[in-house]
C-alpha cells in the first residue's frame, strides 16, 4: 500500500489497531472540546480562565486542522468529503478561531463571542466513532419514507379535528379561528398541554378524549417504526471498510472489492 492508501486506513477505519487508537485519540480530544465550550459559557469561570481557555482552544483547533488536512488529502476524490455532513462540519467546528484574525473592531469583536457557538459543531463529530450511532443513523434514513407518511397523516388528522373542534367549541370557548383550534389539537395530540385553551362543552370535551387517546398512538408509531429498523440493521455484519479510491463506507468487513467503483479494498 502507498502513504496514502496506510493514512486512509487508519483515518478512515476503525477495524486495525491503529485506526482504533486514532479514533479513540480523537474522541478524547472532541470531548475536551466540548467541555471547554460549556465551561466557557460561565460567565464566571471565563472571567477567571479566559486565558486558558484561549491557549487550549488553539491547540484544539490545530489539532482539528491537522485531522481536516489528512481526511484531504489521504483521499483520492477530495470534494466527497469536503462537501458531505461530516465534513462541512468539520469545517465549521475548525473556522472560528481563524476568523478572530480578520475581526478586529470591538463590533466584530461582539460577533466573534457568536461564532464561537459555532464550535458545538463538535460534537456532531462524535457519532461518527459511535457504531450504534451509526447504526440509529441507518435505521432513521429507512423509516424516513414510512415516518413521513405516518406525520402525512397526522397533519390530516390534525386539520379535521380542529375544524371540528372549532364548530363545536366557537370563538366564546377560545376557539377564535381553525388554525387556534388546529394548534389546540397538535398540543392535545403529541400530549403537550399548556392549557391555554380547553373545550368546555360536552361534545367538545369528549372529542378531546378521543384525541388524548390517539396521542398515545402518535409516540408510539414512529418509536415501533425506527426500533424494527434499529434490530435489523443491528442484525447485519458490521461495516467498517472504506474505499480508498471513492470514499464509499457502506462495504460488510469481509467484501474484496468496492460495489461503487471495484476498487479492491485493504482487508486485514
Amino acid at each position: 500500500m502507498s502513504w496514502k492508501e496506510k493514512l486512509h486506513e487508519i483515518i478512515y477505519e476503525a477495524d486495525t489497531r491503529k485506526g482504533k487508537i486514532f479514533d479513540v485519540i480523537l474522541l478524547i480530544v472532541i470531548a475536551i472540546s466540548i467541555i471547554l465550550v460549556m465551561l466557557d459559557s460561565v460567565q464566571s469561570i471565563y472571567d477567571q480562565y479566559h486565558e486558558y481557555f484561549y491557549y487550549a482552544e488553539w491547540i484544539i483547533t490545530i489539532i482539528f486542522t491537522i485531522e481536516y488536512i489528512l481526511r484531504v488529502v489521504c483521499i483520492k476524490k477530495p470534494k466527497k468529503y469536503i462537501f458531505s455532513f461530516y465534513g462541512i462540519v468539520d469545517l465549521l467546528s475548525t473556522l472560528p478561531l481563524y476568523i478572530s484574525f480578520f475581526l478586529t473592531t470591538s463590533y466584530a469583536l461582539m460577533t466573534l463571542r457568536a461564532l464561537r457557538l459555532l464550535r458545538v459543531f463538535r460534537i456532531l463529530k462524535i457519532t461518527r466513532y459511535i457504531g450504534a450511532g451509526n447504526r440509529l443513523m441507518i435505521a432513521l434514513k429507512s423509516s424516513l419514507p414510512k415516518i413521513m407518511i405516518f406525520i402525512f397523516s397526522v397533519v390530516i388528522i390534525s386539520f379535521i379535528a380542529g375544524t371540528i373542534m372549532y364548530l363545536v367549541e366557537g370563538p366564546e370557548h377560545g376557539f377564535t379561528s381553525i388554525p387556534v383550534s388546529i394548534y389546540w389539537t397538535v398540543v392535545t395530540l403529541t400530549t403537550v398541554g399548556f392549557g391555554d385553551i380547553h373545550p368546555v362543552t360536552p361534545l367538545g370535551q369528549s372529542i378531546a378524549t378521543l384525541i388524548m387517546v390517539l396521542g398515545y398512538g402518535v409516540i408510539a408509531v414512529p418509536t415501533g417504526i425506527v426500533s424494527s429498523e434499529f434490530v435489523q440493521s443491528s442484525n447485519n455484519q458490521t461495516q467498517t471498510q472504506s474505499c480508498f479510491n471513492c470514499n464509499e463506507k457502506d462495504h460488510l468487513d469481509d467484501a474484496k472489492y468496492c460495489h461503487n467503483c471495484g476498487y479492491t479494498l485493504n482487508n486485514k
